[in-house]
């Protein structure tokens, strides 16, 4: 029993440790996200794309890496560039640079992770993209993309955005004022699955042995792993992510877990690249364009992503710019909290949250109201008890023994 007390309570200073260490990060990423949410808004986005050809997936990844990371906004506002007219291509790239070129990413994979699992993110981004684009040229799905674009435009019928001047927002208290609203926004969509990632980081990082990894993630620990068990790891990438369902920047912390346990970088990589093949994505997916074309998409991406998380790991080779695993810490073996520059950036964010959040209640109120749909009933309750969780864990060595 005592055991089991000092690993709940390794397991919740973890989660509370790794949740210390990524806060300014998020802070950060999402400052700038909402800035540029508000004053390059998906209107003029939309103006911009057209409906094929590379001009037009230029742009869908670069209006992607300006725009937020959170995987279900980037659905959104995806099935809204759809419905008015960009490709299936320019769509799918704005919506693959959302998730995974974004600058608030970036950020926490470097809080994390080793710098080469920064610049594979990046580089790999641009790979997810270009493949996609292949994918879809080779098996031309035109029926299929029409009829999605008809269902889409029939969702998004009515909705339109007022495109007010960017020059007059950015130097008005209505534009920062929007700014904060987005900002808190942002955390809103995020929490959940933020602290349900968070907390199954700790639990794994405390309760799970390195044996278990081994097992799944075949030749992990091993100094040169063959390339099948590469591949391998790869596959069981998005596996272990569709599992986890949670979304790219709450996955960055299981990423690390992986990482201490010997997966290899094509297994990380892939499993940081599977946040858009997740079930509650899926789901989504389905509910704007159909079963059909949302099963289309899943293939395409679960493909594109594990042969990009190989050609990643080759190529990082090949260059002799893998990581050393053997570098790779112990995640409950840190030491998460000092008064250090993390420390002050957090204090920083923290501050900056609160007066948004006040901001935002005084123009516009602070909408409490529970998700109606049931994945997001799901994911509030596990993440209440993820609250408890860690609550009890923290304080069990003082009131169970």
């Amino acid at each position: 029993m005592s055991t089991f007390i000092e690993t709940w309570n390794a397991a919740a200073w973890t989660s509370l440790g790794l949740f210390w260490m990524a806060f300014w990060a998020f802070g950060l990423g999402y400052l700038i996200s909402s800035m540029i949410q508000v004053f390059v808004t998906r209107a003029r986005m939309r103006k911009s794309m057209g409906e094929a050809g590379g001009k037009s997936v230029a742009l869908g990844t670069l209006f992607g890496f300006i725009s937020s990371s959170c995987s279900f906004a980037a659905l959104a506002t995806t099935r809204s560039l759809f419905a008015k007219g960009a490709g299936l291509v320019p769509s799918l790239a704005f919506l693959l640079a959302s998730t995974n070129l974004v600058i608030e990413l970036g950020i926490v994979i470097s809080v994390f992770l080793a710098w080469q699992f920064v610049v594979a993110e990046y580089v790999g981004g641009i790979l997810l993209i270009l493949l996609t684009w292949l994918a879809v040229r080779l098996t031309r799905p035109t029926r299929l993309i029409e009829q999605a674009r008809e269902r889409a435009r029939a969702a998004e019928a009515g909705d339109e955005e007022d495109v007010p001047d960017w020059r007059r927002l950015i130097a008005s208290l209505e534009g920062w004022g929007r700014v904060a609203a987005r900002y808190v926004m942002e955390w809103k969509m995020v929490w959940k699955d933020v602290t349900v990632g968070f907390t199954v980081a700790g639990i794994i990082a405390a309760f799970v042995p390195r044996a278990f990894f081994e097992t799944l993630f075949v030749g992990s620990g091993a100094p040169d792993p063959a390339l099948w068990q590469i591949a391998a790891q790869a596959v069981v990438g998005p596996v272990a992510a569709f599992f986890t369902f949670i979304g790219s920047m709450g996955n960055i912390p299981l990423a690390a877990v992986l990482y201490s346990n010997g997966v290899s970088f094509a297994g990380i990589m892939a499993f940081i690249f599977s946040d858009l093949v997740v079930f509650p994505v899926l789901r989504i997916q389905a509910s704007y364009y159909g079963w059909r074309m949302a099963g289309y998409i899943l293939a395409v991406f679960l493909t594109v992503l594990v042969v990009s998380a190989l050609i990643l790991h080759l190529g990082f080779g090949a260059l002799g710019l893998l990581p050393d695993p053997s570098a790779a810490r112990g995640v409950v073996d840190r030491d998460f909290f000092h008064l250090d520059t993390t420390f002050a950036l957090n204090l920083l964010f923290a501050a900056l949250s609160v007066v948004f959040v006040g901001w935002k209640m005084r123009r516009h109120g602070l909408d409490l109201a529970p998700p109606q749909a049931w994945g997001e009933r799901t994911l509030l309750g596990l993440a209440l008890v993820s609250f408890g969780w860690i609550a009890l864990g923290l304080a069990a060595p003082a009131v169970l023994t």
